[in-house]
């Protein structure tokens, strides 16, 4: 753990604050440090992951704290990266790899589908597969190309993987605790544009960890997002209270398995309902969201689902990414189209 989380958290156990002010990097770094501590058979491990502290400084400090045992590097091999924790899996460990950039995970495609989502289903419960796989996802730090991507329907679409993502520093720290503790593999995608927020973490704390919450109530409408979009969402609601729309916020959070039941709430109150997303439009998880949404109230909705999404192009790179990403101008249009949507 750096010297900075560790005197911040030591400063708030001081003074017995329930909860302290970490960015998302500091509440992810502290939630591994706490992982490895309490249970030896974890492992972190991917490049640069050990004494560089990766590329996002998100394991900074832990090799030192923990060994270069349980804590290492790795070549610059995805597909290795990802065999190494089957066999890991298989051995009884729990090993947390890192995809350094959701674009590096491509060549890892097939272990990923063909043995870590297929191994217990295989086996027959016998090989169970404890995977943690942490993916720096989506876009918006103007990296080159390949370094952003928003791969989440592709992990969702697998039969055996569940999807996460989370959309602050608190969420972070508990959800990664959370899927560590699963017996399944799960495909945890940090949104990387998110790691320098700083947000309050009440460690002792964690609320519900499965399913999707509400970040800010409604009556008019409902913007469901998940990871980096979840934050562009609240800026949107913000603007449109100014003229007089009250606009609630889902975040998603689990992208497989999804919280119908949330969806359905939500949507049934407000009767309206716009989903954001990075990835392109055709075949994105919106798709899946807006299909749940029809079929559990249909009867009451005033008009179609909208989604406001990336394009179906290739994930751009650099200060592309600006015309790319949903914008807080398109996310207003897609409100208003669905707020004027009259039938006939």
């Amino acid at each position: 753990m750096s010297k900075s989380t560790t005197a911040i958290l030591e400063a708030a156990a001081a003074t017995e604050t329930p909860s302290v002010k970490l960015s998302m990097q500091q509440a992810l770094n502290r939630a591994l440090d706490e992982i490895l501590s309490t249970d030896p058979k974890t492992v972190v491990f991917g490049e640069d992951c050990g004494q560089l502290g990766g590329v996002f400084r998100i394991t900074d400090g832990l090799q030192a704290k923990h060994g270069e045992s349980r804590v290492f590097d790795t070549p610059l091999a995805e597909s290795g990266i990802l065999g190494m924790s089957v066999g890991l899996a298989m051995a009884g460990f729990h090993p947390i790899p890192e995809v350094q950039f959701d674009g590096f995970a491509y060549p890892a495609i097939n272990q990923i589908v063909c043995q870590i989502a297929r191994m217990n289903y295989r086996s027959r419960g016998t090989l169970p597969m404890p995977i943690t796989l942490r993916v720096p996802s989506f876009g918006g730090i103007r990296a080159p190309e390949h370094h952003g991507e928003s791969l989440e329907a592709l992990f969702a679409h697998v039969p055996g993987l569940k999807v996460v993502s989370p959309s602050d520093p608190h969420d972070a720290y508990h959800l990664l605790k959370f899927a560590a503790s699963r017996p399944d593999p799960v495909i945890f995608m940090e949104p990387k544009s998110r790691y320098w927020q700083k947000g309050d973490v009440d460690a002792s704390d964690g609320g519900t960890l499965t399913g999707a919450r509400i970040v800010r109530p409604g009556r008019h409408l409902t913007l469901v997002a998940w990871g980096a979009m979840v934050a562009r969402c609240m800026q949107v609601a913000e603007l449109a209270a100014e003229d007089g729309i009250d606009v609630e916020v889902l975040d998603l959070r689990w992208l497989k398995p999804i919280d119908a039941e949330a969806l359905a709430t939500s949507v049934g109150k407000t009767r309206r309902a716009v989903v954001v997303h990075e990835a392109p439009l055709t075949s994105g998880l919106g798709a899946e969201v807006a299909q749940l949404i029809t079929q559990s109230c249909f009867d009451t909705l005033k008009a179609p689902v909208e989604r406001v999404t990336g394009f179906d192009v290739p994930y751009p790179s650099g200060d592309l990414e600006d015309e790319y990403i949903p914008n807080i101008d398109r996310i207003l249009l897609g409100i208003q189209r669905v707020l004027e949507y009259r039938r006939g």
